[in-house]
């Protein structure tokens, strides 16, 4: 039987906020972190480069998620999954 490692795909949900690029998207993360020392939550985001390429039409202001895949240019690691 042979050892197949299979990696595991990251899966992350966000809003697509733009659509100016072809076959790609911009999709912004947002995750809640709280200060160590005071405990006050606040808001972080990070955008990513989503391909788009095989999913159906989106909008901006979409909810999305997306998943991590191979590098598909410099900035492309990620490709939408579906809607939310």
């Amino acid at each position: 039987m042979e050892n197949i490692d299979k990696k595991i795909k990251r899966v992350l949900k966000g809003e697509v906020v733009s659509l100016a690029m072809k076959n790609t998207a911009v999709v912004r993360v947002d995750k809640v972190k709280a200060h160590p020392r005071y405990k006050k939550r606040y808001t972080v985001s990070k955008k990513y480069a989503c391909d788009t390429k095989g999913f159906g039409q989106i909008s901006i202001g979409d909810k999305v998620a997306i998943e991590e895949s191979r590098p598909i240019s410099k900035t492309k690691h990620w490709r939408i999954a579906g809607k939310i």
